[in-house]
């Protein structure tokens, strides 16, 4: 059995409670195999509990001033624990420990920034012709915020500093694969002087998150997930008029145009792709790559392909990590043995353990070639370091490649053209657009379209998904 810290308790208003359900499935440390000790999820009773403590909360009352005070000093507690947030990171999901460090924790706190210098805008109210029309934004309610795995802190704040930037109280429910990070989380969430009840922390698995969606008391739901998974939430949301915001897989494309900057563009692309061992719903999956440069762009991707390291969690450096669990390292690899079946040209890597290493969830970062739009490698979600290549002619064909799947997420162009770069990125059907290599900048919103999901997060339109919007006409605004 694995040494490692224990599952939080259930915070449920003012109470800590161990869950009283059934045990979760069996889970494992990642980059050994071994099982770690079983846990009780959350029970119907604890997860209604949950729902009535963050509806009597008092939350919402609360002046702009005391939720920047309270989110600035959440930003501190992670500040402050922030090795301990890297070392549970690393041991719950095995992302490496300086990747942990600086990417996973980094993430969270710059969008928690973003959060706080957007909240004086999100809560002001607009005017309309004059102050006696003007345009309210109210919390939306109690919100349910699901959460995944694989960006296990950063995914959290970016609900939840939004949510309590609104105004709503919430209920939590982490993936159960990283709940040590979410308990950490939470009681940073208490020294930072937000009160129980505002914050509340329901552990468990897909059936807990289910029941909390089901639950009426509930108003708005985030989720971030799998694409199956929203689709059930958006019904059941619908069905009794909730909210939602979901944000689910991806199969973005990098298109390489031949006038492009080649050498910094493959080297750029397969780190995105491969970074957090390719478990973000963002990566850059697949490239696609103008005709007279792609016998050249095979060969360069193939050779920084080959020098990715994969190494142990708690090995320091710039190397990538396993697959969380025994489910998707399973996953990743039956698709690398599909490429192969369908007789996609595997350049490098492939199914199996990397050298060097006889136990967990190692894949080896694997690169497929004349990879076509009707293999399910171009289609599929994958997330593991697997990445595809597939030529193009025309700008016209590129587009439209990349359009090819049912997913929204991102889109990544590189080209030193910047009318078509505008073009290509008008064109793209995505939620997000990068060309060159360019960072989205700091609250600019996440999100896509398509089996990608609807809503946005960061920023001011993170804080927009959790208010409604009340407009007042005939009486003036009373200041105070």
């Amino acid at each position: 059995m694995e040494n490692i810290d224990p599952v939080p308790l259930n915070l449920i208003g003012t109470a800590r409670e161990p869950g009283r359900g059934a045990p979760v499935a069996a889970q494992h440390d990642p980059a050994t195999g071994s099982l770690r000790p079983i846990y009780r999820k959350a029970d119907r009773a604890q997860v209604a509990a949950a729902v009535h403590a963050a509806q009597i909360s008092d939350w919402g009352n609360s002046t702009l001033a005391q939720r920047i005070a309270a989110l600035s000093a959440l930003r501190d507690q992670i500040a402050t624990y922030s090795q301990d947030f890297a070392r549970i990171i690393s041991r719950e999901i095995g992302a490496p420990i300086d990747f942990a460090r600086t990417a996973q924790v980094g993430a969270a706190l710059s969008h928690l920034d973003a959060t706080i210098a957007a909240m004086p805008a999100a809560l002001q109210e607009e005017e309309l012709d004059s102050a006696e029309h003007r345009i309210r934004f109210e919390p939306v309610g109690v919100s349910a915020l699901i959460t995944p795995w694989n960006w296990p802190l950063n995914q959290i704040v970016l609900k939840l500093g939004a949510a309590l930037a609104a105004g709503c109280a919430v209920v939590l429910k982490p993936s159960e694969l990283s709940p040590r990070t979410a308990g950490l989380l939470i009681e940073c969430c208490l020294s930072a002087g937000i009160p129980p009840g505002a914050v509340n922390l329901l552990i468990g698995d897909a059936e807990t998150g289910a029941q909390l969606v089901r639950h009426g008391g509930i108003a708005h739901i985030s989720f971030t997930g799998s694409t199956r998974a929203g689709r059930q939430i958006a019904a059941v949301a619908a069905s009794r008029f909730a909210r939602s915001t979901l944000e689910l897989g991806g199969k973005s494309a990098n298109i390489l145009f031949a006038d492009c900057d080649l050498e910094t563009a493959i080297r750029q692309g397969t780190a995105h792709c491969v970074r957090n061992a390719g478990q973000s719903c963002n990566a850059a999956s697949r490239m696609l790559v103008e005709r007279p440069i792609y016998a050249q762009a095979v060969a360069l991707t193939a050779r920084h392909m080959h020098e990715i390291a994969v190494d142990l969690p708690d090995v320091t450096g710039n190397h990538i990590g396993p697959q969380v669990s025994s489910a998707q390292y399973l996953h990743v690899q039956q698709l690398i043995a599909q490429g192969i079946a369908e007789n996609a040209r595997l350049v490098s890597g492939g199914p199996g353990l990397p050298d060097g290493l006889t136990a967990g969830f190692f894949s080896r970062p694997t690169l497929f070639a004349d990879v076509t739009p009707d293999m399910e490698i171009f289609q599929t979600e994958i997330f593991g370091p697997v990445l595809t290549i597939t030529p193009f002619e025309t700008e016209e064909e590129a587009i439209a490649l990349a359009n090819a799947t049912p997913y929204g997420l991102a889109a990544y162009v590189q080209t030193t053209d910047p009318v078509r770069a505008d073009r290509v990125s008008r064109a793209l059907h995505a939620g997000m657009i990068q060309v060159n290599g360019t960072s989205r900048a700091q609250g600019a919103p996440f999100g896509g379209v398509g089996a990608s999901g609807w809503g946005r997060e960061a920023g001011l339109w993170g804080i927009r998904a959790f208010q409604e919007i009340k407009s007042i006409s005939g009486a003036a605004a009373v200041r105070t």
